[in-house]
């Protein structure tokens, strides 16, 4: 049997009476269940999913193995570990505090498409009010706790806070400028992911990051532009200034250009190993780039990456692969 307990919720009308009303067990229940929902609505909206694009950080992690730690000295590789992770779940939390924003401000265009009409804040399940207080507080706490974690990481994520926002209100609408944007918030990434271990890392690598989210961009625009037809730009502003055939060129021409930059890198970073066996980790690039393109131009599977680079078995596969093969390179041959 349940108990019925007072709950203040305010001033009675008489002069210095605090006014109590009895909240039923049944209430109570239903209170917790929307906290529940609200806290859902929440999550759901910071895209979970998309958080595996944070996992660039550990990039530098990886491609310091033989300089900064070395894989048989676990207690030399525990704080950049340490560090690495903290920088990884800062990233998440800022990046999701931004996907709450985003939608704020496409919620009118959010309700005009098939599958982001069911996202909280167009559906409104969440409020905007909600979302952006939120979205507020997680960046304020963030922000605060990557200063401390490391100053130069703090201002690696503040930049990229402030490009994401800006794509969130403007970018997002400029032909080309879109996927820029997207583009460089990866190369933030792997910069964050140097920056937090204050490790230097070859501009090569920078350049093949934010060449291969070019890449995934395009895809992306390609095939929301396929799936959305004579309502694109309903959908999205820059869609308009978008076709087809234009998006297929910028493909022809980023995806060689992505090639040749990893290419390059092998070769030619310093920090490489001198006898060239990183380029063993080439064809894995290749047919991850190959792979990619075939799904998006043949089986339009490119709107959502974050899901296809997780559920296609072969572009896990040649990740793994890609990931074996340069740890063991850069662990046994780098001098």
């Amino acid at each position: 049997m349940s108990i019925d307990r007072p709950v203040s919720f305010g001033v009675d009308r008489r002069p210095g009476a605090t006014y109590h009303r009895w909240v039923s067990s049944g209430e109570r229940s239903a209170l917790r269940w929307d906290a529940a929902v609200l806290t859902r609505a929440l999550v759901v909206s910071m895209r979970p999913k998309q958080w595996t694009k944070n996992l660039i950080i550990f990039f530098a992690l990886l491609f310091t193995v033989g300089e900064a730690w070395s894989p048989s000295d676990a207690s030399g590789a525990g704080p950049l570990i340490r560090d690495a992770v903290f920088a990884f779940l800062l990233f998440c939390a800022l990046s999701g505090a931004i996907y709450l924003i985003n939608d704020v401000v496409d919620a009118e265009r959010d309700r005009a498409h098939p599958k982001k009409r069911r996202r909280p804040v167009a559906s409104r399940q969440l409020s905007q009010t909600l979302a952006l207080s939120a979205a507020g507080t997680i960046i304020a706490v963030s922000m605060a706790l990557s200063f401390l974690l490391r100053t130069d990481f703090g201002w690696v994520a503040l930049s990229y806070t402030a490009l994401m926002t800006a794509y969130s209100l403007l970018l997002k609408r400029l032909v080309i400028l879109d996927v820029f944007a997207i583009g460089s918030g990866f190369v933030l990434r792997a910069v964050a992911g140097a920056a937090v271990l204050s490790v230097p890392i070859s501009p090569w690598l920078y350049t093949c990051t934010g060449l291969g989210a070019l890449v995934i961009a395009l895809g992306k625009r390609r095939s929301e532009l396929v799936a959305a037809g004579e309502e694109a730009g309903e959908q999205r502003d820059s869609l308009r200034g978008y076709s087809l055939k234009l998006i297929d060129q910028l493909t022809y021409t980023v995806v060689p250009g992505t090639l040749v930059a990893y290419i390059l890198y092998t070769f030619t970073a310093e920090n490489m190993p001198d006898n060239f066996a990183m380029a063993i980790t080439i064809p894995f690039v290749l047919y991850g780039l190959m792979r990619y393109v075939y799904l998006v131009n043949v089986r339009g599977l490119g709107e959502s990456p974050e899901d296809l680079l997780i559920s296609d078995t072969h572009l896990v596969a040649t990740v793994a692969l890609w990931l074996v093969a340069s740890t063991l390179v850069l662990a046994f041959f780098r001098t």
